[in-house]
């Protein structure tokens, strides 16, 4: 658990918060240094650099959006949110997993992605879901027993989905509130957020809703049924309107692709208030499911192109969950960063990998994460050294039938079970065409980054002269 001390700490990021309230754009550099006096243990000395780096250029696009955060959120949000995440999660939190991990031999993630129900308003094409009983849920005290052993852990970032998880909004309200030195994000169709809602998330200030679109109007409602697109941009509006931040999150696929990478997507996003975004690649999953979908080579590594080069035009964080892995060393599941735990109480070492040897309703949480699956995960983890090719189903295909093998573990499709080699037939081929563009494209990485070391050792010694 988290030393009493962090109060005194809550308070002073309190104040620091407000000072940097009054002028963001001064202010913001500043902010670091107060950071590094909260991390005692100097967990992130390398990053904070990073940071200091960027916050000092007031044109950089990282310092745009922190102002805009700091300037347009509402500050209840502001406070728990940063607070939360920056204190208890990334700082006291993370430490605290540090110390359990070597205390029980064996990973604990920084975030675990849990599904409050399976039930759902939409039907979407390709959507994993899709297989699951439509009447699963987990109760609000075995959620709350899971953020409660989870908090004893270190763990005080939780995302959910579902399902919609909006179903269960009364609940998920009322964990919030009972958890409120967490942080819990949810991904959600948008359907059911109104006014009401608005002005329960400003209360509780530690929800950040993330809307799933799949591009304009014409791809949005053609996978997510019609009138989905007019939903989203109600639901967008009305939360800017409130001063709530989100993001979207958006499956890549082959029918998509073009739409979800155009400026103009983009820049409607920024426009409409998303902060961050979320970009999956379509993942097989299930019996029945659609393999046209899959992105093909030259798709793919248009999206490793495009997100990198946002990064330095858009003022908005894009997260590309499957290139961005070499910037966490490689393949984040089993527990080594995160986990999944579906609606039925099966902890999964993904949200793509439907496979376990337990559930949750059965064994405690680290019992849970101990278990031989993910065992399995983390003696192979990185399983390719060339990180555009992180995942074990989708890139490595042959790794994930060895794991799930090994470890004994059993699907948790709940309707149509799928057997681990069929799903290595959809994916092997896939993965060794992908291999072929991955390789140059980790080469042309690699010596980007030394290219950009160089130069930033030359700019050192540069400033040591004059001085």
């Amino acid at each position: 658990m988290l030393s009493p001390k962090y109060k005194i700490q809550q308070f002073a990021l309190k104040q620091l918060l407000g000072y940097l309230k009054k002028d963001p754009e001064n202010n913001l550099p500043k902010i670091i240094g107060w950071l590094r006096k909260f991390d005692t243990e100097k967990i992130y000395v390398d990053q904070y650099d990073i940071i200091d780096e960027y916050l000092k250029d007031p044109e950089n696009n990282w310092t745009k959006l922190m102002c805009n955060i700091i300037n347009n959120v509402h500050p209840n949000i502001v406070q728990t949110v940063f607070t939360n995440f920056l204190l208890n999660a990334s700082i006291r939190g993370w430490a605290e997993i540090q110390r359990n991990k070597d205390k029980y031999g064996h990973e604990i993630p920084f975030t675990i992605l849990v599904d409050p129900t399976t039930a759902c308003n939409k039907h979407c094409i390709g959507c994993w879901a899709a297989d699951y009983n439509k009447s699963l849920n987990l109760s609000y005290d075995e959620l709350d027993k899971l953020f409660t052993e989870g908090k004893e852990l270190g763990i005080y970032f939780y995302i959910m989905t579902g399902g919609e998880p909006l179903v269960r909004k009364t609940d998920i309200l009322k964990l919030a509130k009972k958890h409120n030195d967490c942080v819990f994000m949810f991904f959600t169709n948008g359907t059911l957020i109104d006014q009401k809602f608005c002005d329960d998330l400003i209360e509780v200030g530690n929800l950040v809703p993330t809307i799933s679109v799949e591009g304009f109007d014409d791809a949005t409602d053609g996978r997510r049924g019609d009138g989905s697109w007019k939903d989203i941009m109600r639901a967008m509006d009305l939360m800017k309107s409130n001063k709530i931040p989100f993001g979207f999150s958006t499956c890549f696929t082959t029918a998509n692709c073009d739409s979800v990478l155009s400026e103009e997507f983009i820049d409607l996003m920024i426009d409409k208030g998303a902060y961050f975004s979320w970009y999956f690649t379509f993942m097989p999953i299930g019996c029945k499911t659609d393999t046209s979908l899959m992105a093909n080579p030259d798709q793919r590594e248009k999206l490793y192109r495009t997100i990198r080069a946002w990064r330095s035009t858009k003022s908005i964080f894009n997260m590309d969950f499957w290139h961005d892995a070499e910037y966490v060393g490689g393949c984040v599941a089993g527990g080594r960063r995160y986990c999944h735990i579906n609606a039925n109480g099966d902890v999964e070492p993904c949200v793509f990998c439907h496979y376990s040897n337990v559930n949750i309703k059965d064994v405690s949480l680290i019992e849970a994460l101990g278990q031989p699956l993910f065992m399995e995960y983390q003696k192979n983890q990185p399983f390719n050294e060339n990180q555009f090719r992180p995942c074990p189903i989708l890139d490595n295909a042959p790794k994930i039938a060895e794991m799930v093998k090994n470890s004994g573990a059993k699907s948790t499709e709940y309707i149509d079970p799928e057997d681990v080699d069929d799903l290595c037939k959809k994916t092997i081929n896939y993965g060794l065409t992908w291999a072929k563009r991955a390789e140059p494209l980790w080469e042309e990485n690699l010596e980007k980054k030394q290219h950009d070391k160089e130069k930033k050792n030359r700019k050192k010694e540069e400033e040591l002269i004059k001085k």
